[in-house]
């Protein structure tokens, strides 16, 4: 799918960015990602609340292989075929998919700062003490240089 396909397609949606992302194209809504335009077809983001009526459709998860495995991204799932052809039908689904990402989001974002919160609150303040300088020891064997060592060695020749 082209950029001015996927302009054409979400025109009844409103406005929406499309940026280049791996093979296909990123779409955004109010700075959130939800859909993706990829050589497989378009994928709308998705949870709990929308999954069973992609499953309804007949949908399947987003999914690419690596050289060990496949991979299944259960966050974004196709879009059935029929939806390109209702555009009322498209948009309700666009709308629940960018719904989906917003919650996603802000399911995302407290538990970062939760942790940090507890990792500073917790931790008592730690004094720093200046360490003392350690006198360094030294090895009982004579340090030899390169050129006595080469002396020595001529002497045990002759």
């Amino acid at each position: 799918m082209d950029r001015e396909f996927l302009t054409d397609l979400f025109a009844d949606f409103g406005p929406v960015t499309i940026r280049k992302m791996f093979s296909g194209h990123g779409i955004s809504a109010d700075g959130v990602n939800f859909a993706l335009s990829l050589r497989a077809g378009l994928f709308f983001r998705a949870d709990e609340a929308t999954i069973p009526d992609f499953e309804a459709e007949g949908s399947k998860p987003f999914q690419y292989s690596t050289r060990a495995k496949t991979v299944v991204v259960n966050s974004y799932w196709e879009l059935p075929a029929r939806l390109f052809d209702d555009s009322d039908d498209f948009v309700r689904w666009a709308r629940a998919a960018l719904a989906a990402a917003q919650r996603a989001k802000v399911k995302a974002r407290p538990k970062a700062r939760k942790a940090a919160v507890k990792k500073t609150a917790s931790r008592p303040a730690k004094k720093i003490t200046p360490k003392k300088p350690v006198a360094k020891k030294r090895s009982a064997k004579k340090k030899v240089s390169w050129r006595s060592a080469k002396k020595a060695a001529k002497k045990k020749v002759s």
